[in-house]
């Protein structure tokens, strides 16, 4: 179950609560809220505090132990801005913007199932296994049976063989006689 707190207006400005944020994510929030108490940026102060709101909401409202409890989500928006101008040379002025954060925090039982199935669109197509490819190619199969069976047996050698070479009167060499 989802539980949030938010805290609106915060003199803060918004990139710098982000970046706290950022780091956070997805812990244990009695660690972070622990954590959060020793970091030195004014960004972390209002995030603690939007957190130990979260994790009281939690206790009080559905009754849920706080070390069950995981960070789902931290959106940091940006709230209204204090235009104010600073006086500058030859009668000029400069605008300062003062900006201001709103911190909601989400969080969840970590004992809860997520649901991770996919909504709409098509089945993915199965993916291919090695033992249907080796059931494809036949030919693969074909050339290492004889090879394994040739390893297999041992080979006996052949007795050598003598060539003997018949001459004819028609194949014998001509003899100097004849050739003069």
């Amino acid at each position: 179950m989802e539980v949030r707190a938010v805290l609106k207006n915060v003199r803060v400005q918004p990139r710098k609560v982000r970046i706290v944020a950022d780091e956070v994510k997805g812990k244990s929030a009695t660690h972070v809220a622990n954590v959060l108490g020793y970091h030195p940026s004014k960004g972390a102060h209002y995030l603690r505090k939007t957190l130990i709101s979260a994790i009281a909401n939690a206790q009080e409202n559905y009754g849920i132990s706080a070390d069950s409890l995981v960070i789902a989500r931290i959106s940091v928006d940006q709230g209204p801005v204090f235009k104010r101008i600073q006086a500058r040379a030859m009668g000029r002025a400069f605008r300062i913007q003062k900006k201001t954060s709103h911190i909601t925090v989400v969080v969840e039982d970590s004992l809860e199932p997520k649901d991770t199935s996919k909504s709409g669109g098509t089945k993915a197509k199965p993916r291919p296994t090695f033992a249907s490819a080796k059931k494809k190619s036949g030919k693969a199969k074909a050339s290492e049976k004889p090879v394994e069976a040739a390893a297999a047996e041992p080979v006996a050698e052949a007795a050598p063989v003598e060539e003997t070479v018949e001459t004819t009167p028609e194949t014998a060499p001509e003899t100097q006689e004849e050739q003069n």
